[in-house]
This record gives structure tokens, sequence and C-alpha cells, in this order.
């Protein structure tokens, strides 16, 4: 996966260096490690100890930063990974000139230091036999178990020779489904390519470039979802080094600058803090955080001119969660909290797992200095995401064990239940499988990861859908209903009708209107309210079976005679819809009223400008498609027809009594007479197909409804009950006029 990387200590453009090293001076915490010298690993990797039941020399950093996570681990499958690595990919060299077994020693030394468990260094070991050498999937499958195998797999490229143009995306499309199954294949594929990037130095500029871009566009927004964000802000870095360079090099001077300072407005704020939580008597670790570069950056673009407070925040560590609270309350007490700064992610945590206060206080200067309160476990994950929570399919740990993380579910015996597998996962899985070419996918892919916050909207079952921060109702219908989704005509959202194009909000009620006429179609204007790729891609495949399609109207004439369109056809474009109650996807949809015509085989349509039902006197006309479209008689639209010279088609009843029906309402305004008009209408037995409510001119009213009525003789009955609504003053059945000569 890297035999084109490249290692910063050859002769060549060096890699960005770690951007910590010119941040601030932090605070006194635990002794970092130092840098591994991957020369040196290279010849303790050809030259060292691989006695048998030994720990060869090379992978010693790999065991002490897997000891300090896992002290009881079991060391052997780590030594029999790294023989098997090493003499499969011995002679095997890196552009840098250093032995190949130096790139997955170190993407494995970055999993260990996360903590990452046993099976996924050991997997990490091997990510690049299968891809670079002769060992086969079945042999790692017989020597460290199907779930190493599983991994190895998962991580492994397809070939160019098989797929050409199309072997990155499909590579990433297969990645991603594993990762569907097992986190920690993506966890991998992170450290692989954090590895790659800080050895991308000389390499070819373009390649350089193409590499960023692909990182910045998919790898990156996976981190940010997986919570690893110390993989993430590493890869900022290195991507914003390589794609702005000039911008980085200014970035770098700011930090060095203020790194030259001699006084710290955060190391003298850190230690108020400290005293104050001394008097407290609340236990805390109070740490500098400097800001990585991109973070830098931003805050500079946002703020102007830095100060020394905005090159870093603070990070409050403490050991429960109740120890959160009192730090705040402490902090907000004794200093001066910016309250607008203020967000709880401990009793809302975000998508990606991560919790924490925080929070803000001004100094007597005017400087505001960033405030972070976690636990230690709490930091633990905000640094390593899913890697932090180890093997999904580990049982559940004892009560006593707090420390580790605890599984929701234990699985079934023979069954994998993967409790880390979020919702954003399970949806991209959903509508990967839509996606009809690599291109697409690749595409929609980008544009999904783009959109990098989460909302939680709640269905009247009290079932939840989780959808993209932006999305609309479009949306929660297609991730409600799938495909049945094309019969939706509306939405109320906390109560009230909505229309389809209405954003939701973390936290809205959704209830979703369907629709009772099997020819419902979606609207070509949803596209340009849907945000989620299941919507967009279910929308386009319809579309592009349906050529004509897509109009918004219950009646085909509507795309070749502008005027034969009725209210119910532009119920998809107005402001609010209404039915007495949501239909299930499956359930089953009323017969229209039976219209036999004088020319077999036709598909005959009832017009919506008129929405004729028996004993109407009726006429027909053939529209595009063969499609005999039958009016009323004194219809406005079949006078004008005929004066095209449009030959009539004679039409006439069959034994259907079932019909459905536009009416208009002419109304006062007032409170509660939406409600009362639809409760009189459920009474008379009739069902809301859809409603459309215009806005008050000089306090009048103007109500269109399209109706299904199980017998149509019900309909005079219907109008009498609507007009006996208190402030309706008349009910007629809709008409559209001609238009002017």
């Amino acid at each position: 996966m890297s035999a084109e990387a490249t290692n910063p200590a050859t002769a060549g453009p060096a890699a960005p260096p770690v951007p910590q090293a010119l941040s601030a001076p932090a605070a006194p915490r635990r002794k970092a490690r130092p840098r591994i010298d991957l020369r040196r690993l290279g010849r303790a990797a050809l030259l060292g100890s691989a006695t048998r039941d030994k720990l060869p020399d090379a992978i010693g950093h790999v065991v002490e930063a897997h000891r300090a996570h896992h002290p009881d681990a079991d060391l052997e499958p780590l030594r029999r990974a790294y023989v098997l690595a090493e003499s499969s990919h011995r002679g095997q060299m890196r552009k840098s000139g250093e032995p190949y077994i130096t790139h997955p020693l170190a993407v494995t030394l970055i999993l260990a230091e996360l903590g990452a468990e046993t099976t996924t260094l050991t997997a990490s070991l091997l990510h690049d036999t299968v891809e670079d050498t002769d060992v086969t999937l079945e042999q790692v499958r017989e020597q460290f178990g199907e779930e190493v195998r599983y991994l190895v797999d998962g991580v492994t490229k397809l070939e160019k020779v098989d797929y050409g143009a199309a072997a990155e995306p499909e590579t990433f499309r297969k990645m991603l489904v594993a990762t569907g199954n097992d986190v920690r294949v993506m966890s991998i594929k992170l450290a692989d390519r954090l590895h790659n990037m800080r050895t991308l130095g000389v390499m070819r500029p373009e390649k350089q470039a193409r590499i960023a871009k692909v990182t910045r566009d998919v790898l990156i927004p996976l981190a940010e979802r997986l919570g690893v964000q110390a993989l993430k802000t590493e890869l900022e870095d290195l991507v914003f080094a390589v794609l702005h360079p000039e911008e980085y090099a200014r970035t770098r001077e700011l930090i060095a600058e203020n790194a030259a300072r001699p006084a710290d407005p955060l190391a003298e704020v850190a230690e108020e803090v400290r005293g104050v939580l001394r008097e407290a008597d609340i236990p805390a670790e109070v740490l500098i955080r400097p800001r990585h570069f991109v973070s830098v950056h931003r805050v500079a673009r946002k703020r102007g001119r830095l100060r020394g407070t905005d090159f870093g925040r603070l990070l409050v560590l403490v050991n429960e969660d109740a120890d959160c609270y009192a730090v705040l309350g402490e902090l907000h007490t004794c200093m001066t909290p910016v309250v607008s700064e203020f967000k709880d992610f401990i009793a809302v945590p975000k998508f990606n797992l991560y919790q924490s206060l925080h929070t803000a206080v001004a100094r007597p200067d005017g400087q505001m200095v960033e405030v972070l309160i976690r636990t230690h476990q709490m930091h633990k994950v905000a640094e390593a995401g899913v890697v932090a929570l180890g093997n999904p399919y580990a049982p559940a740990p004892e009560s006593g064990a707090s420390d580790a993380p605890a599984n929701d579910a234990s699985p079934a015996e023979g069954e994998r239940v993967d409790p880390t597998r979020p919702g954003w996962l399970s949806r991209l899985l959903e509508w990967q499988r839509a996606a009809p070419d690599p291109d697409t996918f690749w595409s929609t892919l980008r544009e999904d990861l783009a959109q990098d916050r989460e909302i939680t909207v709640f269905r009247p079952d009290g079932g939840t859908l989780g959808l993209p921060e932006g999305a609309t109702c479009v949306d929660a219908a297609y991730a409600q209903y799938g495909e049945d989704a094309h019969a939706c005509i509306g939405a109320r959202v906390n109560g009230r009708l909505a229309t389809l194009s209405t954003v939701l909000r973390d936290g809205d009620t959704v209830q979703l209107l369907m629709g009772q006429d099997p020819a419902s179609e979606p609207s070509r204007e949803w596209l340009d309210h849907a945000h989620t790729p299941a919507a967009r891609i279910a929308i386009q495949r319809w579309l592009a079976t349906h050529p004509g399609g897509g109009t918004g109207t219950d009646d085909d004439a509507g795309a070749t005679e502008p005027d034969d369109r009725g209210a119910a056809a532009s119920t998809r474009e107005t402001s609010v819809r209404e039915t007495t109650a949501a239909a299930p996807a499956d359930a089953p949809r009323p017969r229209r009223a039976d219209v036999l015509a004088d020319r077999p085989g036709a598909a005959v349509r009832l017009a919506g400008c008129c929405t004729p039902v028996p004993p109407d006197e009726i006429t027909g006309f053939a529209v595009r498609g063969g499609v005999v479209t039958v009016h009323r008689v004194e219809c406005a639209a079949v006078a004008r027809m005929k004066g095209l010279g449009r030959a009539e088609i004679g039409v006439r009843w069959g034994d259907t009594a079932e019909c459905r029906v536009t009416l208009v309402a002419e109304s006062f305004g007032r409170p509660h007479l939406l409600a009362d008009l639809t409760e009189a209408i459920a009474l008379a037995g009739a069902e809301i197909v859809s409603a459309t409510v215009e806005p008050p001119s000089q306090q009048r009213v103007r109500h269109t409804y399209t109706l299904e009525l199980p017998d149509a003789s019900r309909l005079p009955a219907l109008m009498r009950a609507m007009r006996d609504v208190p402030g309706v003053y008349d009910v007629s059945r809709a008409q559209h006029q001609a238009p002017a000569s």
C-alpha cells in the first residue's frame, strides 16, 4: 500500500514537521516517547533477533506502547505476525531506500499508541502481505484466525489490472463494506494513510496533490466520524502543507513567533485554574492543548490578529462525570465565563462518540481562554475514537472492570454484533448498494462525507432517524420508506403541516404523509431538496426509468397542455399538505372510478383540472403516450382542446363507484378552521389525498382538497358537511378557467 512512499530522513523534500513541535510550551504532562528512527528499525528488522519464542528487537517499541494500554496482552501473535511480515517483505524497499518492513512497523506503532488491541496490531503488521507478497488470505486465516484474515482482506487494495480506473473507488467501496462489519478495518486504513502522508516527500508533486486530495475528501472525514481525533488532526496538517504550502508556511511562522514569546498567557491561566480546583478539593489534571496548524489557521481567518490564548486551549481531566460539572461550576464562579461558548457534549454526545464540556473564561486583558473538561476515559475516546473501544466481538466485560469499554450487547452463539457501528455508516452502506457505477459512488461518497454533522429526528411511533445536518423532509421520507417514499405528499413537523422542502432540526418530530394514488411519483424538484445520497439516488433512478415523469403533476397531460392541470396537480408546489393519517408504505391503495374508452387497450386517466366523478357527463382526449384523459364536458380544457382541433374519444363510466374529486372551500379566517374542516371531511367518510391552503387575503382563505370517496353518491353530503363548518361560506368543485385570449 505504500511502496512508493518515502522516509523523511532521506534527501529530498521533507514532510511537514509535527505541528506540536512549534507550539507553545505545554504544562508538565506524561513524558512522550521519542520519535522512532525508521533507519534503525530497518536495520533491526534485517539483523535483529528472530529466535522462536523470543520477541524480535524490531517490535520492542510496539510492545512497549501496547503494554501501556494492555498490560496482560498475549504477545505471541505479534511475534508470529512480525516474523511472517519481515520474511515475506524481505528484499522489498520503499522509495526512500528503507526496508519495506519499516512501513507496517510504523503503522502498527500508530495503532499501539492509540490503544488498539492485539488482533488489530497483528492485522496491521500483515496488512500489506497479501497485496505485495506471495502470502495468501488462506495462509493468514490458518495462522492467525478468521478475524485477522478479515481485517487484512478489508484493507487490501483491488488490482488496477482488473478494475482499471475504477480500482480506487471500488477499493474504498470494498473497504467501507468491510468496515460495516468491523470498524477496525478503517482504523488500520487511517493509520496506513497517516504514515504514507508523513513520508510523502520524494513523490512527484502531482501525485502528492492527488493523494492529499483523496485524504482530505475521504479519509479525514472518516477519521472525524469515527472519532479518531489524534489521526484526524495530523492528517489535516499534512494535507494542509501539501495543498496550501504558502498558508502553511505563514501559519508555521505565527506558531513559531508565539512560542518565542517570554510570557505564555495560557500557562498563567492554567496555573490559576489549578489553584481554583485545589481550593475546591477537586482532583484534576490541567494541561495546555496547543492547537494544530489547521486549527490555528481557522482561528486566524475567523478572528484576524491572533493573541497568545488563541494558540491553544486548556484541558481539564477528572475521574468522574460528576467532577466535570463540579469543575465547570468552580470556573464559572471564580472566573469570568463567556456564556456563549458553553456546550455540553456529555449530556448530548456528538455522533462520533465525543464527550466533553466546552466553556471559555475571559482574562482581565480581554483575551478569551477556551477550556475543555472531560474524564480520563472520555479523553481516551476523544483521541482514539473507535480504536479505544477495542474488539467489538469481545464478550461484555465484568461489572467491576469499569475501565474497559462496555459493549451494549453480547453476541449470540455464532453471531457477530458490532456495537461500534454508527448510524451514519449504516446509511452509507445502504445507499452504496444503489450507486449504479463507481463514478457515482465516488462522487456521492465525497458529498456525503462533506456533511460532517448529524441530527436525530423522531417518528410519531417513537423511532428515530439519523440524518445529516441540513436534511429535509424529502430525506426523512427516503430514510424511512426507501423507494416507497415516491408516494410521499407532505409532512407534519412538530405537529404542524410542512412542505417536503422543510429543513429539519435536531430533535424535530416528523410524521410523513403518504398518498394513496398508485400513480404517485417523485417530483424533479425534490432533487433540489434532497441532501442524502439515499434520497438523491432513489429519485434519480426513478427519473432515469421514467423520462417523461417527475413533473410534479397527477396528470401526464399537464406536461404538454399547460392549462390541463388542476388543484390536485399543483399540490406538490404548494406550502401546505394534509392527510388524515400517514399511510404505511405497503398499505393497499384504493381503486379509482372505472372509465371505459372507445379505444381498446388505451390507458385512461381522470383529468386533474376538473376531477370528474360519477355521474358527471364526461368526454375524453388522447394525450402523450396514447393515454386518454377524461374531463367533465363543461371543463374549460374541453373547449380549448376542441378549438385546437383535437378529436374527442368516447368514454363512459364503468361499474366501480369509488372516485376522486377536488373541492374548493372559501372561508373566513379563524383559529382551528383547518382542523374543523378536516374533521368534517373525515366524518363524511372521505380520505384526504392532498390539501392546499392559500395565504389569507382580506380575511378570506381558500382551501383546495383532493379527496377519495368510496362512493360518488356521497359527494353532495360531503359538500354540505363542509359548508356547515362555521366560517365556510362556499364549497364547489374545482374548475380551471381557460386562459384569456
